[in-house]
This record gives C-alpha cells, sequence and structure tokens, in this order.
C-alpha cells in the first residue's frame, strides 16, 4: 500500500491506477483455499477473524499464517485442542502467539505489531460462570480493537444483591458501552437496562435445558424485553458482540 502511496505522490501512476491497484490489495488468494480479506481492518473498523470450526486443522494454521504475513496479525475463533495444536507448531521466530482456551480463539502477531490503543470502554457482565467463555470472547476481541475493557462475572439475577456493585462500578469506569451475557431466561439484560443510560449489547447464551434450552429462552427473553437500550446478537456470538461494542466504544470517542 505505501508502495502505491508513493508512486501517486511522485506522478508515476493515477489515481485511478492506485485505487485499481488498492482494491486488488484487498483480497489475498491462498492457491484454491481461501481469499482472506488483508485490509479490513482499515475498511470496517475491526479485522477479518477466522472462523476455526468446520476447517481442517492444518488448513486453519496455513490460513493463519498467510494472514499474519499480509496484514501482521490473524485472528482464530472457535478453536479445538487439534487446531490449536496445528496453530502451535508453526516455527516462526518472527511470530507470537497466544491461545485463550476459554475463549477457544488464539492470536498470531508479527513481533513489532502493536495494538493501537483508543479512548474507547468496554463493560462486560456474565449471568454466571458458564457464560464466562463467551464473556472472553468479547473480552479478546474488544481488546484486540484497542478498547479497555472492564468485566464481571457472575451478577445474575439469582442473586441480584451481586449486581448493584457491579453496576455502580461500570458506571463510575464511565464504559462507553456494556455487553450483558446470560443463559437460562436470559434476564439479566433487561434488568441492567433498566438501571444505566449506557447502550446495551445482549448476548444470550446456550447454558440451558430442557423447554426452550440451548439459548432459545435467553434470545426469545432479550428479544422481548421491555427495558429500551438493549441490541441482541446471536446465540453464543460473543465475537460479534465484541466487534460491535469495540466500534461504538471507539465511534463515542472520536475526535
Amino acid at each position: 500500500m505505501r508502495e502505491v502511496l508513493e508512486k501517486v505522490a511522485k506522478g508515476e501512476i493515477t489515481l485511478e491506477e492506485a485505487e485499481r491497484l488498492l482494491k486488488g490489495l484487498n483480497i489475498d488468494e491462498i492457491a484454491g483455499l481461501a481469499k482472506i480479506d488483508v485490509n479490513r481492518d482499515m475498511r470496517k473498523g475491526f479485522p477479518e477473524i477466522i472462523l476455526a470450526e468446520g476447517k481442517e486443522p492444518a488448513d486453519v494454521a496455513r490460513i493463519a499464517l498467510n494472514m499474519v504475513n499480509g496484514s501482521g496479525r490473524a485472528i482464530v475463533s472457535r478453536t479445538n485442542e487439534e487446531h490449536l495444536k496445528e496453530i502451535e507448531k508453526i516455527d516462526e521466530k518472527s511470530l507470537n502467539i497466544e491461545v485463550n482456551h476459554r475463549a477457544r480463539i488464539a492470536i498470531l502477531k508479527k513481533k513489532n505489531y502493536l495494538v493501537t490503543p483508543n479512548n474507547g470502554k468496554v463493560g462486560i457482565l456474565t449471568a454466571g460462570t458458564s457464560d464466562i467463555p463467551v464473556a472472553e470472547e468479547v473480552r479478546v476481541i474488544a481488546a484486540e480493537m484497542g478498547c479497555s475493557v472492564y468485566s464481571s462475572y457472575d451478577a445474575g439475577v439469582a442473586g441480584i444483591h451481586r449486581l448493584f456493585p457491579v453496576v455502580k462500578k461500570m458506571i463510575e469506569e464511565d464504559v462507553d458501552v456494556l455487553v450483558v451475557i446470560a443463559g437460562r431466561e436470559g434476564a439479566l439484560p433487561t434488568v441492567v437496562s433498566g438501571l444505566v443510560d449506557i447502550p446495551i449489547v445482549g448476548v444470550p447464551t446456550s447454558i440451558g435445558y430442557g423447554y426452550g434450552g440451548g439459548g432459545i429462552s435467553a434470545l426469545m427473553s432479550m428479544l422481548q424485553a421491555c427495558s429500551m437500550g438493549i441490541a441482541v446478537v446471536n446465540i453464543d456470538s460473543g465475537v460479534a458482540a465484541g466487534c460491535i461494542a469495540a466500534l461504538i466504544a471507539r465511534r463515542a470517542h472520536r475526535g
């Protein structure tokens, strides 16, 4: 990209030629295996995130290595132990590999890659400890997008006295957005929304069984919430919630 911009500055190519070349840089194809959007971070505000689920471990490692070589960083979500074994086999001295087993996320970075911090603040609350893996997805993604993250786990409505000190702390930290995660009947986002003037991203989790289990009741409850100010993502969608929360937080401080 820098080379293209330098050619424009020197008058060696036209703006139209530069635009065509830069569009070509957006997609990197790996020998018919995958098309990687290496500049999504610049265009969208968040990087392409490689979904490992359903992919062969060796393919995941190969895609991740190509991604990190193209953009300096690769984020791999929904990994299993086999995926992580293949990723950890990558023998590149210039890389750092971080693994969050709870979130099932692997992050590969060039050693000189730095996440640019911003003033955005994301708060995360979970109803129970079973919701922590999804919360950790949110935390990792928001942090990788440069936000400061404040989290408190196991603050559900079954013991509602636990909730108030936590909400007070989020208000004192002046978070820009709250991600509230709950399974079973999914009541926590509704309760929190009734207490604060902060935008809330509700995340239903698949915790729960029997009639309405697997996150169905939680999703329906959040969609039917009478407290205004709640947006809802899909069941167990911690990555999606992390992206939207970080975009809200960063926009709140732009300029």
